[in-house]
């Protein structure tokens, strides 16, 4: 993934050069080929609704017209997990007064992490509940809207038993209109730094 995300910084500064009307790009297709012209886009995120730490309904609904990062973890992961929630912190804590932004964090062993797991892991790492929400429901329809709809596997673009263990360590921005925006590796510091500029420039947008 390391030699993914130097690629995609790439394309995006070779990209970035070509324009002077979209200051970054969007993603269509699993492979994240990046497209400048918003009306070639059609590739939007799914409409969902999972249960958040607070054990209420989230999704889409509560997502328009906001500018969100999601990533896929379970709690009781011993080794990327805590590195991508550290990192995935950062971003919070840099948007830390800004309603703009929503954080999402599917679980991909929903049927481990409940309501009341969920809860109390929010508790242990101080995220807060009004701009982070960590979303459990049906495991089959998370997979789904991870692999079609934002694209999170690490195979990007190969057919996937629907069985098949989901475990990334992509963080995938997307802007209030439901179109993917950027993909990081969320454990790069670098590509934190990215991202936080990339939320940045999407919020010029909306102005």
């Amino acid at each position: 993934m390391k030699y993914v995300a130097f690629i995609l910084v790439t394309l995006w500064s070779i990209g970035g050069c070509q324009t002077s009307s979209q200051k970054i790009p969007f993603y269509d297709t699993p492979d994240f080929t990046p497209h400048w012209r918003a009306d070639s886009i059609r590739h939007r995120i799914a409409p969902f609704s999972f249960q958040s730490q607070e054990a209420k309904a989230f999704g889409t609904k509560q997502l328009a017209g906001k500018i969100h990062v999601a990533n896929f973890f379970f709690t009781i992961c011993p080794s990327l997990c805590p590195k991508l929630m550290e990192n995935m912190q950062l971003v919070a804590k840099a948007f830390a007064h800004d309603t703009t932004l929503k954080l999402v964090s599917f679980s991909v062993m929903p049927l481990k992490d409940s309501v009341s797991v969920l809860k109390r892991y929010a508790q242990v790492h101080h995220i807060n509940a009004s701009q982070w929400h960590l979303l459990t429901g049906d495991k089959k329809q998370i997979y789904t809207l991870a692999r079609q709809s934002y694209f999170a596997d690490e195979n990007l673009g190969v057919q996937q038993n629907e069985n098949a263990f989901l475990h990334t360590e992509n963080f995938i921005l997307v802007d209030a209109q439901q179109r993917i925006r950027g993909i990081y590796n969320g454990t790069l510091p670098s590509d934190i730094t990215h991202l936080i500029e990339d939320i940045r420039l999407l919020e010029e947008e909306m102005q």
